[in-house]
């Protein structure tokens, strides 16, 4: 036998045994990278200006949550830095995509978290949730509402839901399939989800970001902000099951509802920032914290793709 040969086969059974030794941390690593990059392969073509490499960057995870075709409820814990022991960061919760044809309000969420940097951002601890309805998203047509069609803000457990959510749907929404807010509240796994995540982190404040009315709508008990960009507050109300309603007004959560001007394009670069910088700067002013002792409402998001029974 050729020397040559004897030096591929040692060269392939080293390479081999290196691999078998490498620790399971590096393997559950490159599993994690890998899954990250599959999904990201499925989000990014309906999110705008988002590409795979900021979408891994993201660091995104799944949260052992489902949405009802299956899809990994994502989620990532961004913790304050410098933490002072005698007064507990501030908790906002972000999420975008809770419907699935705003597709800009979930890219901006994988924008601002490509830059999330500067101490206005780091004194705060964030759970963020980028797209509560993969499903709607992911559609063969983006649609708005789950693959149940619900609109999952109409089935958030406000007061009277079983009385006041129907008589809504039917009499001011002529029974628009669109604004369908399901059989009870909570009927859906990604509702469920949601409030889940807001019993386990108890934020401080919840930004929700929607398209295309071009506007900020406010809910709770707090001073409200005037513009974040060239968005400019202007209440629209609140209904039965809805967000807005369900934390802001009977939880005193209070809930920042970013409709952004367009479901399909995104703002400018500028924009983007400017309604960034602009929101870090009302939650700094005008957000108390909740807490009574620090940390105590630190909870870790699970790393797993296993779906619970």
């Amino acid at each position: 036998m050729r020397v040559s040969s004897l030096i591929g086969k040692w060269t392939i059974f080293m390479a081999t045994v290196c691999t078998l030794a490498l620790p399971f941390s590096t393997h559950a690593e490159n599993a994690v990278a890998s899954k990250s990059g599959e999904l990201c392969d499925r989000l990014i073509t309906r999110m705008p200006t988002v590409n795979k490499a900021m979408c891994v960057k993201g660091g995104f995870v799944p949260t052992g949550r489902y949405s009802l075709q299956g899809f990994p409820l994502l989620a990532k814990d961004v913790p304050a830095l410098n933490r002072n022991k005698k007064k507990p960061p501030l908790r906002v919760l972000l999420m975008g995509g809770i419907h699935g044809d705003e597709l800009t309000s979930a890219a901006i969420v994988y924008r601002w978290v490509d830059s999330m940097n500067g101490p206005a951002a780091q004194r705060i601890d964030w759970r963020i949730m980028p797209v509560v309805n993969p499903d709607g998203l992911l559609a063969k047509k983006a649609m708005r509402m789950n693959a149940n069609g619900v609109d999952l803000n109409r089935n958030f457990p406000t007061p009277d839901w079983d009385k006041e959510a129907p008589k809504y749907w039917q009499a001011r929404t002529r029974a628009d399939p669109r604004r369908f807010p399901g059989n009870s509240p909570l009927s859906e796994p990604e509702s469920r989800w949601v409030e889940d995540e807001m019993h386990a982190f108890k934020p401080d404040v919840i930004i929700s970001v929607h398209a295309p009315f071009g506007v900020l709508d406010f809910d709770g008990p707090a001073q409200p902000p005037r513009k974040f960009g060239r968005l400019l507050l202007n209440r629209v109300g609140v209904y039965p099951g809805s967000l807005g309603n369900y934390s802001g007004v009977h939880k005193n959560v209070p809930v920042i509802t970013i409709e952004l001007p367009n479901a399909q394009k995104m703002p400018p670069e500028a924009e983007v920032r400017r309604i960034w910088i602009d929101m870090l700067g009302w939650i700094k002013e005008n957000v108390e914290s909740q807490s009574t002792a620090p940390g105590v409402h630190s909870v870790s998001l699970p790393d797993t793709t296993a779906p619970k029974k």
